[in-house]
C-alpha cells in the first residue's frame, strides 16, 4: 500500500511540474520566437538516415514585416473560421467523423485548425497516436488562452515546413518567389499556402494544374478574410 502512495504522489508532482513547464514555456514563446521544433530535428535526421544533407532554412519574421496576403491565404486554405472558433473547428470535425467512418480503410480526412497545427508544431512531435493528440488539445486550449489569435498567426507561419529543410514564410518567398515575405503577391501568397498540405511534394515555384487550381480557390476565399480580428 505504501507503495501505491509513493507511485501515486510521484505521479502526482510528475503532473504539476509538467503543468507549471508547459505555461511557463507557452508564455515565454508569447515574447519570444520558436528557436527550433521536433519537426526540423527529425527531418534532419529522416534525411540522414536517406543518405542526404537536409538543412534547417528559416528566418523569424515579424507579423507586421509579412504580407497580409499570405496570412489570408493560410487561414483561407487551412482555417477558414480560424477567428470565430476557439481552437477547435468542432463543425469541421463532425464532418471528418463522418467522413472518416465512411471510408472504411480509405484516405482519412482531418480537422485541424490552424491552432492545433501551431501547437502540434511549437511544442510536440508529429504523429496520430491519442497521446500525441491529447497533448495537442492542452497545448492548443494553453495557446488560444494565452497568445491570442495575432501571437497564433505569427508563430504558425513561421515555424511550418514548407518544403524541404524550408520552415516560415520568410525563408519560403526568398527560395521560391525570391523576395521578402513583406512583399508577396495574392497569387504567390495563394500558391505557397496550396501547398501546405503536403510542401516537400509540390513546389509553389513550380505548381502542378492540382496546385494552380487550388491557389485560385485560396485566392478566391480571400477577400472574404479580414484580418482586424487578430489581435
Amino acid at each position: 500500500m505504501n507503495l501505491v502512495k509513493k507511485i501515486l504522489k510521484w505521479m502526482l508532482y510528475g503532473v504539476v511540474i509538467f503543468v507549471i513547464s508547459s505555461v511557463l514555456l507557452v508564455v515565454i514563446y508569447k515574447f519570444v520566437p520558436a528557436p527550433i521544433t521536433l519537426t526540423m530535428i527529425n527531418r534532419v535526421f529522416e534525411g540522414a538516415f536517406e543518405g542526404r544533407s537536409v538543412g534547417i532554412n528559416k528566418d523569424w519574421v515579424s507579423y507586421e514585416d509579412i504580407s497580409p496576403n499570405f496570412f489570408k491565404a493560410v487561414i483561407s486554405g487551412e482555417d477558414g473560421r480560424f477567428f470565430s472558433h476557439d481552437g477547435f473547428d468542432w463543425k469541421a470535425i463532425d464532418r471528418a467523423r463522418k467522413f472518416n467512418e465512411r471510408q472504411k480503410g480509405g484516405k482519412l480526412k482531418g480537422a485541424s485548425t490552424i491552432s492545433m497545427q501551431t501547437s502540434k508544431n511549437a511544442f510536440l512531435w508529429q504523429g496520430r497516436n491519442y497521446v500525441r493528440k491529447a497533448f495537442e488539445a492542452y497545448f492548443t486550449f494553453l495557446i488560444e488562452k494565452i497568445w491570442g489569435k495575432k501571437r497564433i498567426l505569427e508563430m504558425y507561419v513561421n515555424i511550418i515546413e514548407m518544403g524541404d529543410g524550408i520552415y516560415g514564410i520568410e525563408a519560403a518567398s526568398q527560395s521560391y518567389f525570391k523576395k521578402s515575405a513583406k512583399d508577396l503577391s495574392k497569387k504567390e501568397a495563394a500558391l505557397i499556402a496550396a501547398v501546405l498540405p503536403n510542401p516537400r511534394r509540390w513546389s509553389p515555384a513550380q505548381p502542378s494544374h492540382y496546385i494552380e487550381s487550388r491557389a485560385n480557390f485560396i485566392m478566391g476565399r480571400m477577400g472574404g478574410i479580414s484580418l482586424g480580428k487578430a489581435k
